[in-house]
């Protein structure tokens, strides 16, 4: 007897799979090589049931870039329990560890963020959520000098983790070590080196 030709799931099991499948697809392709039917096929269940889940390519896509965001989010949530210089260190070596895994995706998305403006806003909301969650755990307020220095800083900190992916010549720690210290370069030239004990 033939195998059917796709298996029937639970719904949020299937959404997942399918914004699991399209992370890869958007990686390898970009958002115009991918088609609809083409996303359907390499998941296995039919064009019309492809738009059950996603009314569109754009809804998918932006769907699949908003879970991506919410993982690097919760792997990078701070501990409350632990100091706030540390808990900084720990979520940043959770997002260089996310990195380290999703290499390829993390060069194409900032590569696509000055072209396509779903992902550029993206970048831009997750800077701009990032750097409040340094800055309260920081306990900067609404100082401006610090708000320019931690945002500055997480521009350098794309570029050095591009560098690093590039290169390989550094431990994910010693990275660590370094957009830790140029961080704390940053809030001293801010005149506020004591919010991470400089």
């Amino acid at each position: 007897m033939a195998e059917p030709a796709y298996t029937r799931l639970p719904v949020d099991e299937r959404h997942a799979q399918l914004l699991e499948l399209c992370t890869e697809l958007f990686i390898r392709h970009s958002y115009a090589e991918v088609s609809m039917a083409e996303i359907a096929r390499e998941a296995g269940i039919s064009k019309a049931l492809m738009y059950h889940y996603f009314p569109s390519k754009h809804e998918l896509f932006v769907a699949t870039l908003q879970a991506a965001a919410e993982e690097v989010r919760r792997r990078t949530e701070p501990d409350p329990a632990v100091p706030p210089v540390a808990a900084l260190a720990n979520s940043l070596d959770a997002f260089l560890e996310w990195v380290e895994q999703n290499g390829l995706a993390y060069r194409k998305l900032l590569e696509s963020a000055g072209s396509v403006p779903e992902v550029g806003a993206l970048v831009a909301e997750v800077r701009d959520r990032t750097s409040a969650r340094i800055l309260e755990g920081l306990g900067a307020g609404a100082a401006t000098k610090p708000r320019v220095a931690v945002r500055a800083w997480l521009w350098f900190l794309d570029g050095a983790i591009l560098d690093w992916l590039e290169h390989g010549d550094m431990s994910r720690a010693e990275l660590g070590e370094l957009l830790i210290g140029s961080l704390a370069g940053s809030l001293t030239a801010a005149g506020a080196g004591e919010l991470l004990g400089g």
